[in-house]
C-alpha cells in the first residue's frame, strides 16, 4: 500500500513523545500512542530516518522472504494480551484472502489487506540494540511484529528487508482510517436459535464455525450465550489461569490463539512457568511468552463443536464489548481426537462455576 504522509503535527508530536518518555521511562509504545491520543503507528511515523526506516512495496513477499532469515520473536497482539513465540518461518503459502505459515515454531494466519503500514526499527532497549519489522492497520494499531534475537540472520534480514525501503523517510504522521465501529448485536429474540443450534451440530470442521455465524446473522459472544446447556458452558472469569495452571501441571500439551484483525499467532505445546504479575496473567517459557490483563476479562466460556474427528473443545474469553481476547485449545492434529485429558480438564474447568 502506497504511504502517505503529512508533515503538519509531526514535529509537535515528537516533542511530547520526548517529554513523556522523559517522565515515564520504560513506557511501552502502544500505553504512550493511547495517553498521547495517537496511534501506535504514528509514533513510528514521526522518527523515521531516525532510527526507523518506512517500508513499502508487497508485504506478502517480505513475509515470503523470512525462512532466509532463521530464528526471530514474533508477535501479535489484541487489546488486552500479548502472544510472543520465538522460532522459524516456513512452509508459507497466500491465497487471495489468507496466508498461511505452518512451521509449528511460528503458526500463523496472516490477513494481509489489513497490513497498510510498515517499518524497520531499531531502538535502545536495557539489553542493548533491538532490531524489529513492524506492521500497521489502516487505523494505525499494531497488526504484527518480527523481532531479530540470538540465532538470527542479519546479513539476510539486511539483504531482504532493503528490497522493500520506501524512497519516502520524511517524518510524518500517516494518514491513518479508522475502521467503522462494530455493529451491535440483533436482539436475541430475531435470532432463530433452533436453526443456529441445528447447523452447530451439523459441523464437520471447527473452521466452519464462522459460516454458522454469518448464516444466523448472531454475534459469536451471543452464539455462546444462546448454546448454553448445549454447546457451551460458563465458565469461571479465572477460567484462563485455571486452564494455564492445570496444563502445567498435568504436561498436556494446549493450543492458544491471539487474534486481531491482520493476524491470528499460535502457540502449540507444553506451558510451564506461568506467573501473576498485578493484573497481568503471564506465561514465561524460553520460547513463549503470553501476557494477559485479567482484570479485562468479563465473560468465559467452555465450547463444543462437532467435527469428523470427533468433538473439538476450547475455552473462550471475552471482554466488556464481547470481544473474543484468547481462545484455547488442547494439541490436536487434523485426522485425530483431542486428547481425553484435554477435555477432562475443560470440563473440570466449567464445572468450577459458583452456583447462581
Amino acid at each position: 500500500m502506497t504511504i502517505e504522509t503529512i508533515d503538519a503535527g509531526a514535529a509537535d508530536l515528537a516533542q511530547r513523545l520526548d517529554s513523556l518518555k522523559a517522565a515515564n521511562p520504560g513506557m511501552r509504545a502502544r500505553d504512550a500512542a493511547a495517553e498521547l491520543g495517537v496511534s501506535e503507528c504514528a509514533l513510528l511515523a514521526i522518527r523515521c530516518g531516525s532510527g526507523v526506516t518506512r517500508l513499502a512495496g508487497d508485504f506478502k513477499a517480505l513475509i515470503q522472504g523470512m525462512p532466509a532469515v532463521g530464528r526471530v520473536m514474533v508477535l501479535t497482539r489484541n487489546e488486552h494480551v500479548v502472544h510472543e513465540r520465538h522460532g522459524e518461518f516456513g512452509k508459507i503459502g497466500f491465497n487471495s484472502h489468507v496466508g498461511i505459515v505452518l512451521n509449528e515454531t511460528v503458526d500463523l494466519r496472516i490477513f494481509i489487506k489489513h497490513w497498510a503500514f510498515g517499518f524497520r526499527v531499531e531502538e535502545a532497549v536495557r539489553s542493548g540494540m533491538r532490531t524489529s519489522l513492524q506492521f500497521f492497520d489502516r487505523a494505525g494499531d499494531a497488526v504484527h511484529k518480527i523481532y531479530l534475537v540470538d540465532g538470527s540472520k542479519r546479513d539476510a534480514f539486511d539483504s531482504l528487508v532493503e528490497t522493500f525501503v520506501s524512497a519516502d523517510q520524511t517524518p510524518g504522521l500517516p494518514k491513518t482510517v479508522p475502521y467503522p465501529e462494530n455493529k451491535a448485536d440483533k436482539p436475541d429474540s430475531a435470532i432463530d436459535r433452533a436453526a443456529m443450534l441445528a447447523e452447530w451440530s451439523d459441523l464437520k470442521d471447527p473452521h466452519d464455525f464462522r459460516k454458522v455465524l454469518s448464516n444466523h446473522g448472531v454475534g459469536r459472544h451471543q452464539a455462546m450465550r444462546l448454546a448454553e446447556g448445549r454447546f457451551t458452558e460458563r465458565a469461571p472469569l479465572t477460567a484462563m489461569s485455571d486452564v494455564l495452571h492445570l496444563a502445567a501441571s498435568r504436561k498436556i500439551p494446549i493450543m492458544v490463539f491471539v487474534a486481531n484483525r491482520g493476524c491470528i499467532q499460535i502457540h502449540s505445546g507444553l506451558v510451564e512457568n506461568i506467573k501473576k504479575m498485578g493484573d497481568w496473567l503471564n506465561v514465561l517459557d524460553p520460547d513463549f511468552n503470553l501476557h494477559l490483563r485479567e482484570d479485562r476479562i468479563t465473560d468465559a466460556f467452555i465450547v463444543r463443536k462437532p467435527s469428523d474427528d470427533g468433538t473439538i473443545t476450547s475455552l473462550e474469553i471475552y471482554d466488556a464489548d464481547n470481544e473474543l481476547i484468547v481462545t484455547v485449545f488442547g494439541l490436536r492434529k487434523p485426522g485425530n481426537q483431542e486428547l481425553e485429558a484435554w477435555r477432562n480438564l475443560a470440563s473440570e474447568v466449567a464445572a468450577a462455576v459458583p452456583a447462581a
